[in-house]
C-alpha cells in the first residue's frame, strides 16, 4: 500500500470510528493530557489472542453496556504474516513485539519464506536470525518489565515478547530464555515447563528452573492470595501446570487462580516503583482457544475478562499521565458472525435478545461444562444444561451421545440456538481493531509491525540498533578476533558455543545470559540464542575477551 493510500485508509477508518463513537470518546481534557510526554515513560501492551471484531461486539451485547476498550478505539490493524494472508499466533506476536513479519511457528526471529505482497525478501544469511523485542529494549533502558498470560507463559504470544526460537512448541528453550531474561514480574500458567518430569512439556535438559528462580530471588507464588499479598519487586507466578481456567469457569473449577485483572493490577503496582518506568505485556490468551473450539460463551467469557484488565491499565494511565496503552487482537479466529442461515429472511426484525438470551443460559464454557462430565456420560443432560443447552430434543440428545467431538457438537448446537454463524475452527485473515490510549497514541489503519516501532520510539530506543547490540553472530565475531569456533552438541538438550585461542576458552550456553571465560562465569546484557545453525550473542561478549 502506498503512503498516500495508507493515509487515506487510516483517515477513513479513524473518521468512521470517530463519527460512530462520539459518546465513547475520551473527554477533551483527557485527549490533551495524552499528548504530553515526560519522563519516565511506561508502556502497557495488551493482546486478546484470536479475537475477531464480532466477538468483541457480541461481548458488548452480552454485557449490556460499553466496554473499557470502547473509549480507546483508534483504528485497525493488518495482521497477515510474511507468507500468508492468515497468520499463526507465533509470527503475529513476532510482528507485534519486534516490528518484523515472520513465518508460521517462528518466535522472535526473521522469516525464511516471504511471499506476501509488498514485503522485502530476507537474505539466506539472515533467515531465522533473532530480532530484538520491545521488552528487551525496555530492559536495556533500565526499565522494569512484566509478562502476563492466561495460557502457559511459554505460549506463542508471550514467548514472542521474551524469547527467540524456530518453533513455538520449544517450551523448554522458551522457559529457559524467559528465566534468564530477568523479567521482573512473570504471571500465568506453565509451571510444568520449569522443572524436569514426565509431563509433555516438562524439561528435557535436566535443569530445574525453580531453583534458578530462587537463586535470582524471585518470590514464587502459586495462587491468588499469595500474589496479592507479596511485597516483592520480583514475582514469578505459576498458577497452573498448563493454562489457566476460563474466567467464567474459575469459581467452580479453579477458585484459587487470579483473574487477568488481578494479575494486571498487581503487575502495575509492582512495576511502577521503578524510577525509570516500565514495560508490561498482557495477554488474554483464551478467547483464541474458545474460537478454535467454536465456543461463543468461552469467547465472551475471556473477552470480558480481558476488558476488565484493560480498565486496570487505562485507569492507571489516566492517573499517571505518561503511560502508553495499546490493546489489540493478534488475528481473527472462527469466522464468527452475528446472524446465520437461521436469519436469512428475518434479520431486519430479529431482536438482540434472539442472539444473547440463549448464551445467557450458559453457566460455564464448553471446557468447564465438560470437566463435569462423568466417564459413562450418565450426566450428559446436566452437563449440556450447564452450557445452556436445556430442554434437549431426542434428536439433540442422540447427536451428543454419539458425537466423537462432544465439545464441538455442543458449541455448534448453542451457536445455532443463538443464531450465530461460524465458518472455521482455524484462524481468519481480517483486519482487527486497534485500541490505544496515552501520549503519542496511534490512529488509523496500521500494520501490526508499526506498533512495536511506536512503542520503542516512545521508550527511547531503535529496534534495529538493539538487534545488532543483542544478537551478533558469534562465529563471525570470534573468528574476527582470531578464535577457532565450534558448537558443542554432545548434550543435544544443552548446546554450547565454544571459542578458543591459545590458553583462553570461551563457552556460551544456549538460552542463558552467561558466558564462561576460562571457566569464570560472567552475566551478559542479553541471552545466547541458537537457531539450529548459528549462535547469536550480545556484542558485550566481545568486550570480555582479548
Amino acid at each position: 500500500m502506498s503512503k498516500i493510500s495508507k493515509k487515506v485508509a487510516g483517515l477513513t477508518l479513524a473518521g468512521a470510528v470517530a463519527i460512530s463513537s462520539l459518546a465513547l470518546a475520551p473527554k477533551k481534557e483527557e485527549v490533551e493530557a495524552q499528548d504530553k510526554k515526560k519522563q519516565p515513560t511506561n508502556v502497557i501492551m495488551m493482546v486478546m489472542d484470536g479475537t475477531s471484531s464480532t466477538a468483541t461486539t457480541l461481548s458488548r451485547w452480552y454485557k449490556g453496556g460499553n466496554l473499557a476498550m470502547d473509549q480507546m478505539m483508534a483504528g485497525g490493524v493488518r495482521t497477515y504474516s510474511a507468507e500468508s494472508a492468515i497468520t499463526d499466533s507465533a509470527p503475529a506476536g513476532t510482528a507485534l513485539a519486534t516490528g518484523h513479519k515472520s513465518d508460521d511457528k517462528y518466535i522472535g526471529i526473521l522469516p525464511s519464506v516471504v511471499t506476501s505482497p509488498g514485503l522485502e525478501q530476507v537474505s539466506e544469511k539472515d533467515a531465522q536470525r533473532p530480532v530484538a523485542n520491545v521488552l528487551e529494549g525496555a530492559k536495556q533502558q533500565g526499565k522494569a518489565t512484566g509478562l502476563i498470560a492466561t495460557s502457559e507463559i511459554q505460549h506463542a504470544t508471550p514467548a514472542d515478547f521474551s524469547a527467540h526460537t524456530t518453533h513455538r512448541s520449544n517450551y523448554g528453550d522458551i522457559a529457559e530464555q524467559q528465566v534468564y531474561q530477568n523479567i521482573d514480574v512473570v504471571l500465568g500458567g506453565g509451571k510444568e515447563s520449569l522443572s524436569p518430569g514426565t509431563g509433555k512439556n516438562a524439561r528435557k535438559d535436566g535443569e530445574d528452573l525453580l531453583q534458578q528462580l530462587e537463586r535470582k530471588k524471585y518470590d514464587f507464588v502459586e495462587n491468588r492470595d499469595e500474589l496479592l499479598n507479596t511485597k516483592s519487586n520480583k514475582i514469578w507466578g505459576s498458577f497452573a501446570p498448563g493454562a489457566l481456567a476460563y474466567d467464567m469457569d474459575r469459581a467452580t473449577t479453579k477458585p484459587s487462580e487470579p483473574t487477568l485483572a488481578d494479575m494486571t493490577g498487581k503487575a502495575i503496582d509492582t512495576l511502577k516503583k521503578d524510577k525509570d518506568g516500565f514495560f508490561l505485556f498482557v495477554e488474554g490468551s483464551k478467547p483464541d482457544w474458545a474460537a478454535h473450539a467454536n465456543d461463543p460463551v468461552g469467547m465472551i467469557s475471556d473477552v470480558l475478562a480481558f476488558d476488565a484488565a484493560v480498565k486496570k491499565a487505562v485507569d492507571f494511565a489516566k492517573k499517571d499521565g505518561n503511560t502508553m496503552v495499546i490493546a489489540v487482537a493478534d488475528h481473527g479466529n472462527s469466522g464468527l458472525s452475528i446472524g446465520s442461515q437461521n436469519t436469512n429472511s428475518t434479520y431486519p426484525h430479529t431482536p438482540v435478545s434472539a442472539y444473547i438470551d440463549p448464551l445467557k443460559k450458559a453457566k460455564m464454557t464448553v471446557e468447564g461444562a465438560l470437566s463435569q462430565l462423568k466417564p459413562d456420560k450418565s450426566n450428559l443432560k446436566e452437563v449440556a444444561a450447564l452450557y445452556g443447552l436445556d430442554d434437549l430434543t431426542a434428536e439433540e440428545e442422540r447427536k451428543l451421545m454419539e458425537s466423537k467431538n462432544l465439545g464441538l457438537e455442543m458449541a455448534h448446537m448453542l451457536a445455532n440456538r443463538a443464531n450465530l454463524g461460524i465458518t472455521s475452527t482455524g484462524h481468519t485473515g481480517e483486519d482487527v481493531f486497534l485500541y490505544s490510549y496515552g501520549p503519542e497514541r496511534l490512529f488509523g489503519l496500521v500494520e501490526n509491525t508499526d506498533l512495536p516501532k511506536k512503542m520503542a520510539k516512545f521508550m527511547g530506543f531503535d529496534l534495529g540498533q538493539l538487534t545488532n547490540k543483542l544478537y551478533a553472530n558469534a562465529k563471525e565475531g570470534f573468528e574476527k578476533k582470531g578464535y577457532t569456533t565450534r558448537i558443542d552438541t554432545t548434550d543435544a538438550n544443552n548446546p554450547v558455543f565454544v571459542a578458543e585461542k591459545g590458553n583462553q576458552k570461551v563457552e556460551l550456553p544456549a538460552n542463558k545470559n552467561i558466558v564462561k571465560v576460562s571457566g569464570v562465569a560472567n552475566e551478559l546484557t542479553g541471552i545466547n540464542v541458537y537457531n539450529g545453525k548459528d549462535f547469536y550473542v550480545s556484542e558485550s561478549v566481545f568486550k570480555l575477551v582479548k
